[in-house]
């Protein structure tokens, strides 16, 4: 699946409390007519959460996560052309999942809500992306902020690479992603993202997400306020292109057919980099 040319996946929330898109696609037929557009604009993969994981966010019971779920990845079973990842962080889903058509599994807790996931994924040989989060959604905000962000999500990577390959998850199936805005400052946001390079060391396909995310708000903040997250377009662009010229493979976004050109434009700046 990857290649010279970076992959789009578009961000898909089932849910009606999610910090970009919430209650937008919460009905499946909604879901369903914007899995299909992401399609047209260029994805290539879609990713589906049912559970809001924004900051301050709670967990929500297996029944309701897949209450939420399961009628999208059925309606869209055999008739969307490209691949579903299932954003959870829980085994009992992802299992469900796969059997009904999911192709990939996105945890942004790296294995540490339930290291179970693992051996799902494992028992099914599909891809597994690995996300770092300080904390949880509920709490990754208030904690204190890691002194040395880069060595922070460099061990938490390692440990969740670790627990994963353990249980027999394949090295060519991992995707790492540093968890931009997950229980990180304003400042290490941009941290990260000038040295992905470093975590592209790791040597796991990268996948980098700051479609809309807070750190944008404030940086476009006009009177003192945020910008909303429909003003955020332009300064994802910047991130996203930085993210491919600093080795992401994968960039999760929320305005596919923007991002489809932008990253187009920086892969051609990567193929002529001297």
């Amino acid at each position: 699946m990857l290649g010279r040319k970076t992959l789009v996946m578009g961000v898909l929330n089932v849910t009606p409390d999610s910090f970009s898109d919430g209650g937008k696609y919460l009905s499946v037929r909604q879901a369903i007519e914007q899995a299909f557009q992401m399609q047209r604009d260029g994805a290539v993969i879609v990713d589906i959460g049912a559970e809001s994981t924004r900051p301050g966010s709670g967990e929500i019971p297996v029944a309701e996560e897949l209450a939420r779920l399961l009628p999208v990845l059925e309606s869209l079973r055999g008739k969307l052309k490209i691949p579903i990842s299932v954003d959870t962080q829980k085994a009992a889903i992802a299992e469900i999942a796969i059997g009904a058509g999911a192709a990939m599994i996105n945890d942004v807790s790296g294995l540490r809500h339930d290291p179970r996931l693992a051996d799902v994924v494992a028992h099914h040989g599909v891809p597994l992306v690995l996300m770092h989060m300080r904390g949880t959604p509920r709490t990754m905000q208030k904690l204190p902020f890691a002194k040395d962000v880069m060595k922070d999500v460099l061990h938490g990577l390692r440990k969740s690479v670790a627990t994963a390959r353990k249980a027999g998850v394949a090295k060519s199936k991992i995707i790492v992603d540093p968890g931009i805005g997950f229980g990180k400052s304003f400042e290490q946001n941009y941290e990260l993202l000038a040295r992905l390079d470093e975590i592209a060391k790791l040597g796991y396909p990268l996948l980098v997400g700051t479609s809309r995310k807070g750190f944008l708000g404030k940086t476009l903040a006009r009177n003192g306020e945020p910008a909303p997250s429909e003003k955020r377009i332009w300064g994802t662009a910047a991130t996203v292109t930085a993210s491919i010229l600093c080795g992401a493979h994968i960039v999760r976004v929320h305005d596919v057919a923007e991002m489809a050109q932008v990253a187009r434009v920086a892969d051609c700046i990567l193929e002529n980099a001297v």
